[in-house]
């Protein structure tokens, strides 16, 4: 059997964090990790998830088997989270607990070559390094659209054009909020266009709400999604905790499905449910119970969420800042104007590969950067790299053995 078994591509990203912690140069920038870190560099454990940790070790729960849907009052809580306290569509959704918000994607992938094979999903270009392998690997076709900027933001005029192609029960891949992998996102009168767009062509949205809180704020960052279930009758919404938590490695997400009528939710969770008793039966339970505490009592949460969030933006106004001072490229302050931990760089393959080589700092190909990756004492120097790189087509190279 295994000598049938064909030769697997590495990962590129998990090549390139290799490739990072054998690099010997002291001096070596790491923008390739999707995870927040804060200005010492490290991933902290929110203070939140620690008491509210020390509240379930202390109160020893069972360790029993739990539903398939996952912990309920997470599931509440996600749900109240993604579309408001007073949402219509609270009345008309099922949320069930997945492994992570990948878990979620697969979950509602499934789902939808369940119920609609034949339907594509049209997924953004540039787009989220997984989304396309996770519904290929579900047996669906999946298409691109442009997901680009013009002069002031979004060029929605592309996504509009491409979306053209699209036919009545095709599936539309959004991003909830800071973009991954651009930063760019649409504005509020852009999201009501999208909104209408799907209505009028019978298009389902999926969106995947992976940063929540890291944009503009936790409720300011659900509002495209809100208006959505507002306007559409059905919608698929995959969700995570990693990052707003900062609950990683505990795969703690969920999958939910609005339906256009309260008695179709039976059988949409008897379905969810059928596909996870396939694929790992039920979810881990000790993220979703932190998860659930910080509903319960959210005001130590969302404070230093918040000042994560802020650590962002003002990463992104000090490079910028920076770019500007050492005359950079205009292109450059395009950075100012998105959102989130991720953006693209204006940069090709070869100028990534240069800055590795000649400057120790390490992005994606394609020129993702991961802005909350970026210590202070970095700034300037990688200002100056960027200049570098992109003026001038020849580097002498200073790679420290």
């Amino acid at each position: 059997m295994l000598a049938a078994l064909p030769i697997a591509d590495p990962d590129p990203l998990w090549a390139l964090i290799s490739a990072f912690r054998q690099d010997r140069r002291t001096d070596k920038i790491d923008l390739v990790v999707g995870v927040y870190r804060d200005a010492s560099g490290q991933t902290p454990v929110m203070q939140a998830v620690q008491d509210a940790e020390a509240r379930l070790a202390s109160a020893a729960a069972s360790k029993s088997y739990r539903a398939l849907s996952g912990n309920l009052a997470f599931n509440d809580g996600m749900s109240r989270l993604l579309l408001g306290d007073e949402a219509e569509a609270l009345d008309r959704q099922c949320t069930i607990q997945t492994v992570g918000g990948t878990g979620a994607l697969r979950i509602l992938a499934d789902f939808i070559a369940l119920v609609s094979p034949r339907a594509t999903v049209w997924n953004t270009n540039p787009g989220y390094v997984n989304h396309r392998p996770i519904m290929a690997a579900a047996g669906l076709t999946v298409r691109a659209f442009r997901w680009q900027e013009n002069e002031t933001g979004l060029d929605l005029d592309a996504v509009v054009a491409d979306l053209e192609e699209a036919s009545r029960g095709d599936v539309v891949l959004l991003h909830g909020c800071c973009h991954n992998p651009t930063g760019i996102d649409p504005t509020s009168g852009q999201w009501r266009r999208l909104a209408m767009l799907c209505k009028e062509r019978g298009l389902i949205p999926l969106i995947d709400m992976a940063y929540q809180g890291f944009g503009d704020g936790i409720e300011q960052d659900a509002a495209g999604l809100r208006h959505f279930a507002q306007e559409l009758d059905t919608m698929l919404v995959a969700a995570s905790c990693s990052k707003n938590m900062g609950l990683y490695c505990e795969r703690t997400g969920a999958a939910m499905v609005i339906a256009p009528e309260r008695n179709l939710l039976g059988n949409i969770r008897a379905t969810l449910e059928r596909i996870t008793r396939a694929n790992y039966s039920m979810p881990p339970e000790h993220g979703a119970a932190i998860a659930a505490h910080l509903f319960e009592s959210p005001g130590m949460w969302l404070s230093e969420l918040e000042a994560s969030r802020r650590r962002v933006a003002e990463v992104r106004r000090d490079l910028t800042a920076a770019l500007a001072r050492c005359g950079a490229p205009e292109t450059f302050q395009a950075l100012r104007r998105q959102k989130g931990m991720f953006s693209l760089l204006p940069l090709d393959q070869r100028q990534m590969g240069r800055l590795r080589e000649d400057f120790s700092v390490y992005g994606t190909a394609n020129g993702r950067i991961n802005i909350a990756g970026l210590l202070p004492g970095d700034v300037e120097r990688l200002a100056e790299a960027l200049r570098a790189v992109s003026s001038s087509p020849y580097l002498v190279h200073a790679r420290a053995g």
